[in-house]
Order: structure tokens, then C-alpha cells, then sequence
């Protein structure tokens, strides 16, 4: 099964799955996709169409379930992968209306109106079935396993009962919702009819598809359930610094060799050593690299004008100062995933309490695993953007289930406890 939307990437990701199933057996492949937000390419389509009943949540993000715009959605999809049907589309995070209302006040009238659009989505969807454009539909909301109290909870009951209202041969039958060891409400969260949402959708019939098993979101931060360097070892500030040596050995010679100025007047080596201890975990590191770093040691190079006699030596000093500091961003790559592995390894002892005998699985596979041992799960969606992580993922089939539900449901009782005054 491949699991997209058409805002990943602003199509690119449907345009390489295109790809993809061109050398691939189409009916040996689930295709499910989504729509539903407005950015990219589909915000100057909405403005210029000016779709009904569009919510415009921020700059930039706008949101849309209108008949008119998934209309245009599918047809993009469709031609995006090169496919006459798509499997399953999804209504993706409809929510986005109920967070809209929140930011005031939600009423029972919002409530009434969120399922109206609901229904009317889903009616289009049926013309599409009848169609042969799609064959199945559903919704994608990160608000199923909320808590019935809460305004922007998602309900999978009223959702159904949208679609019998459309007609009793309804083809609603799949619905996506995160969980992973620390997000557990999809397996814990009575919110349904005395139901998890797990046991509604077993109890009627509906295809369930976890996403996020790996980015936990806890505490309003993200937590990457992985490994990131063998567990229980460390890299400390001294050991940075220690690997960062040949480049300042390197950059001293800027100074002693040219007489031209170091990055900032300290140099890069210095510069990643001061930056390193608020590095906190890999994800910190992705999002403030290329401005707190690249984009700094490209403008200071861009600047740099050695004598003109000295061009040659400069040029061989400037490919290798390229190279060794390619290495220190991987060695500071390195230090800020060391830190977030005691967090790790605390989830794993946590997880072999709750009775996970691992015998040397990754974070990552336990994860995964917890949740595939889960009996009325479909699928565990897991990314595909890195080789590694692919053969890692792979790992799993081969492991024997676990007591899922009961690794989840303690999981759970610890996250409460955690988050009490």
C-alpha cells in the first residue's frame, strides 16, 4: 500500500509515485491519497477559482472539502500517478474548520455545520465511486483519538453516520489517525459510543491506517522514537571538539598563510562548538542548520579575496577547507542525535517494564512492532525517504507479535502521570 497526499511536496511525491507505477504491477498495489489543504500551487488555484466554503486558517494555509475543489483534487491526483482510479481517497485533516472555530468560540451550531460538510463531501464522493474514479473514501484526521470534550474532536461515529445518511451502500471505509508509544489515544481514548477508535472502526467494518508511529508528538515537542547511535553510549562536548580539530588546525592557516579573517572572526570550528550544546536532538539541528551555519560560511567564503600571487594556494586551501567542514557539519550532525538517545533509552527500559522482550531490536522496530501486533489495525505507514530507514522498517516482519493493546494502554497510564500537576 502507498499511502500520499497531493500537498506532500506540493505534488511532487504523487508525481514520483507516477513514476514508480509506471514500471510497477498497478492491481499489486493499494493506492490511498488525500486532499484537502490549500498551499502551493493549490493556494493560486483557489485564487484564482474561489472555491465555496474555503477556511482560511493562516497565511499561507488554507483548507477546503467543497465538491468543487476535491473534484479539482482528484483529477490533479489522477493525472499526477497516471492512474484511472485511485483505491481510497481521503478527506485530509477536515479538522482544520473545528480549529478555525476555536480560535473564537465553537458552538453546537459549528459542530452541525462541520458534519454538514462532512456529508456533502461524502455524497460528492459517492457520484466519484459510481464513476469509477475512486473505489473507496474516508477521512484523515489527527483529532479521531482526542477526547470526546474536546471541541476539535473529531467523531467517528457522526462521520459514519454522514455516510448511511447518503445511502446504505456507502463506500466510507477507511480512516487514518496517528499512534505511536506516546500518542496511544486511538487504542486508549473511550470517545465512541463506549468505544476506542480502534474498536469502533473493528466493530463497523472500517479500514484503520496509523500514521506517525515514529514522531511522537508529547508535550507539545516532537520525540523521534528511535535510535540514533548505539544505545547507551554518548558523545559529550569534549568529543565534538576533539573532532573538530583538523578544521581549526585548517583554519588557522587562513590567518597564518593569507592573512584573511576567520568566519565571525572566531572561525566555523568555534563557531559549531558554541552552537553544538543548544543541539538538543537531530530535528533542532535539520531546521536551524543551513541559517545558522551554511548560509553564513557561504556568504564568509563568497567575501574572502587573497592576493592575487596567492590565488592558487588559496583555491587548494578553500577545497579543503569545503571538505573538512562538510565533516564537522556531520560530526555536529552526530553530537545533536547523541543527545536525544538517553530519551531513547529510557522509552526502551520503559518499554521492556511493560513486558517488550526486544533481544536487540532497534527503538524504531519496537515501535513499529508494537503497533502492527495491534489486532485491529490495518497498517502502519512508515516513510521511505532513506535506504536505512526502509531495511530497518523491513526488520520488523520477521519479529514475533507483542501484547500491543497492553504495552499502549501502560504507555498511556505513564504519559498521564507525566503530564498531572
Amino acid at each position: 500500500m502507498i499511502d500520499t497526499s497531493a500537498n506532500y511536496t506540493d505534488g511532487g511525491a504523487e508525481r514520483t509515485i507516477g513514476r514508480v507505477l509506471r514500471e510497477t504491477d498497478r492491481s499489486a498495489v493499494i493506492l490511498v491519497t488525500k486532499a484537502g489543504y490549500i498551499q502551493g500551487d493549490n493556494m493560486r488555484l483557489a485564487q484564482s477559482r474561489n472555491f465555496p466554503e474555503v477556511v482560511r486558517y493562516g497565511p499561507g494555509l488554507w483548507h477546503c472539502i467543497h465538491p468543487e475543489f476535491l473534484a479539482t483534487q482528484i483529477e490533479r491526483s489522477r493525472e499526477r500517478m497516471g492512474v484511472a482510479t485511485l483505491d481510497v481517497l481521503l478527506l485530509h485533516n477536515p479538522e482544520y474548520f473545528l480549529m478555525a472555530c476555536a480560535k473564537r468560540s465553537i458552538t453546537t451550531a459549528d459542530h452541525e455545520e462541520f458534519y454538514r460538510r462532512i456529508r456533502e463531501a461524502f455524497a460528492f464522493l459517492e457520484t466519484q465511486v459510481a464513476a469509477g474514479v475512486i473505489r473507496f473514501y474516508g477521512i484523515s484526521s489527527n483529532h479521531f483519538p482526542l477526547s470526546a470534550d474536546d471541541p476539535t474532536h473529531v467523531s467517528l461515529a457522526r462521520c459514519l453516520a454522514q455516510a448511511e445518511s447518503v445511502t446504505p451502500n456507502h463506500h466510507f471505509r477507511v480512516v487514518q489517525f496517528p499512534l505511536n508509544l506516546l500518542e496511544t489515544g486511538a487504542v486508549t481514548e473511550i470517545n465512541n459510543d463506549d468505544l476506542t477508535p480502534l474498536e469502533f472502526c473493528a466493530t463497523h467494518g472500517l479500514g484503520t491506517l496509523a500514521n506517525r508511529p515514529l514522531n511522537a508528538f508529547a508535550r507539545q515537542r516532537l520525540v523521534r522514537l528511535a535510535d540514533f547511535i548505539p544505545p547507551g553510549s554518548q558523545m559529550v562536548l569534549d568529543d565534538l571538539s576533539q573532532r573538530l580539530s583538523p578544521l581549526r588546525d585548517h583554519e588557522a592557516l587562513l590567518v597564518a598563510d593569507f592573512g584573511l579573517p576567520l568566519m565571525s572572526g572566531k572561525g566555523l570550528a568555534d563557531w559549531l562548538l558554541q552552537l553544538a550544546p543548544r543541539l538538543d536532538s537531530p530535528l533542532v539541528w535539520e531546521q536551524n542548520a543551513y541559517r545558522l551555519v551554511i548560509a553564513p560560511v557561504q556568504q564568509w567564503l563568497g567575501q574572502l579575496a587573497p592576493p592575487s600571487r596567492q590565488k592558487a594556494a588559496f583555491q587548494s586551501w578553500r577545497e579543503r577547507f569545503i571538505e573538512l567542514a562538510n565533516d564537522a557539519l556531520a560530526c555536529v550532525a552526530h553530537f545533536a542525535a547523541a543527545q536525544a538517545q538517553p530519551q531513547s533509552d529510557e522509552i526502551r527500559q520503559r518499554l521492556r517494564a511493560f513486558g517488550y522482550a526486544d533481544d536487540g531490536q532497534t527503538l524504531s522496530q519496537m515501535a513499529i512492532n508494537t503497533l502492527r501486533s495491534l489486532p485491529n489495525l490495518s497498517c502502519v505507514l512508515v516513510g521511505m525517504r532513506q535506504e536505512a530507514y526502509v531495511t530497518d522498517a523491513l526488520g520488523v516482519l520477521d519479529l514475533p507479535p507483542v501484547d500491543g493493546v497492553s504495552i499502549l494502554r501502560q504507555s498511556a497510564t505513564i504519559q498521564l502521570q507525566a503530564a498531572a500537576p
